[in-house]
């Protein structure tokens, strides 16, 4: 039997999973210190619920996972902690307000696979309801910095408002029933860039006209102020705009606009947010993936009450496997190598140990005498942190010349060195 992991599950042994649950404690102890209260909902849910267009929108309902049990009913697994907390709040009507909650646990995602990236995570999420105030997502943001600076790690948090979108859309013509969409592909700017989003949006079918505006709006370098957005008299965008000011507000007082950013082009794909939104990055960069996100969400609750009822909700969830895999990235580039330079045979040990010979004069080198292909030599250099590494192969060696690449920043040198007088 060949044993393996369902594709993008992951087993944790006992020294990777002693940081994961370092990580939980630190996530829980920071939100118990905040005043939440923990709360834990069914991994199992009636797909009606994961499904309903006040949870997370057509692209994540995609990723749903569905199945059904021996009553033939429709079931489905969560995706979030979100719609489920949601539905806690509208089958408990007599629920004390504000209510902060907290949960972590699993949850699945059939999507893509990346770094950091799995199908079955474990999310940490603090949801706070019955707050109208920019405060509660100015406490939320204040709490996540706490939290990563408790675990070391140097984070940004981006933050946007969908009001400033959606109003700044239907300025420029695009209809109510394209907005989401257009916000989807917007999302998508970061990672593919602004000629991929504009081709985008011209197969959606927009007028010229309106990706125009949209185009002018991207180039446009004043947008990275608010300043920008109050030159619009749409009513929508001056709301966004002044629960904009009044989280800037709170950030200022709490002393942290040095690790919050304002990104007019965070847009959130998930149709559920309303106003105020935001991701964290660690500053570095050395992994892309947000580690954490969140946003005001006050339609949901009344929706699933069946009514038009607002309710004031706002929530932020902490990836624990994006957190875990940022944390070991970190700890493989503070490592201390015992190898500066990995040379990787290709039917030239004999040259390769002539090589070394002569490179350990200056450097502490090792050449891969166990037969690795180079990807699973390159593996080894990468896990174990050595910074130069070399491929020798034949063509380098008739030619007296070898190739060193540099593991951290991929740039390559060719060096002249004499082979032939070992043949």
């Amino acid at each position: 039997m060949d044993y393996q992991n369902v594709r993008g599950t992951q087993d944790y042994l006992p020294e990777q999973e002693l940081i994961r649950r370092k990580i939980r404690r630190t996530l829980e102890d920071t939100f118990i210190a905040y005043g939440c209260k923990p709360l834990e909902t069914p991994i199992l849910n009636y797909t009606s619920l994961m499904a309903s267009k006040y949870a997370g929108g057509a692209e994540i309902l995609q990723e749903m996972y569905q199945l059904s049990d021996r009553g033939q009913r429709d079931l489905a697994l969560r995706y979030d902690l979100t719609i489920p907390f949601a539905k806690v709040i509208a089958m408990n009507p007599t629920l004390p307000m504000p209510f902060k909650r907290y949960e972590i646990g699993k949850v699945f995602r059939d999507g893509p696979i990346k770094a950091g990236r799995f199908r079955e995570f474990t999310q940490c999420d603090v949801d706070i309801v019955g707050v109208d105030s920019q405060v509660a997502e100015a406490e939320l943001m204040m709490m996540a910095l706490d939290a990563f600076d408790k675990l070391q790690q140097d984070v940004v948090i981006h933050y946007n408002n969908r009001k400033l979108l959606v109003g700044l859309l239907g300025f420029f013509g695009v209809s109510p029933d394209d907005q989401s969409r257009v916000i989807l592909i917007l999302d998508k700017i970061e990672k593919v860039g602004h000629n991929a989003v504009l081709a985008e949006l011209k197969e959606l079918g927009l007028e010229a006209s309106v990706i125009t505006k949209i185009e002018n709006f991207l180039q446009d370098n004043r947008k990275t102020t608010l300043a920008y957005f109050a030159q619009f008299e749409e009513p929508v965008i001056q709301e966004g705009l002044a629960e904009m000011l009044e989280l800037e507000r709170y950030l200022s007082a709490l002393g942290i606009t040095a690790s919050c950013l304002f990104n007019p082009l965070l847009a959130r794909g998930l149709e559920i947010y309303t106003g105020t939104i935001y991701e964290m990055f660690v500053r570095d960069g050395r992994i892309t993936s947000s580690i954490g996100s969140g946003g005001r969400y006050d339609n949901a609750i009344g929706g699933l009450l069946g009514g038009t009822d607002t309710f004031a909700t706002v929530g932020i969830s902490f990836g624990l496997d994006v957190i875990f895999t940022a944390m070991m990235l970190a700890q493989q580039q503070g490592a201390e190598t015992l190898v500066d330079i990995y040379i990787i045979p290709i039917n030239t040990v004999s040259e390769s140990l002539v090589l070394a010979r002569a490179l350990r004069k200056d450097y502490r080198v090792e050449v891969e005498l166990s037969g690795k292909k180079v990807r699973k030599a390159m593996d080894k250099a990468n896990r174990e942190n050595i910074p130069y590494v070399i491929v020798l192969g034949e063509e380098e060696v008739r030619e007296n010349h070898y190739i060193v690449k540099n593991m951290d920043t991929g740039e390559t040198t060719s060096k002249k060195f004499m082979f032939h007088s070992v043949r």
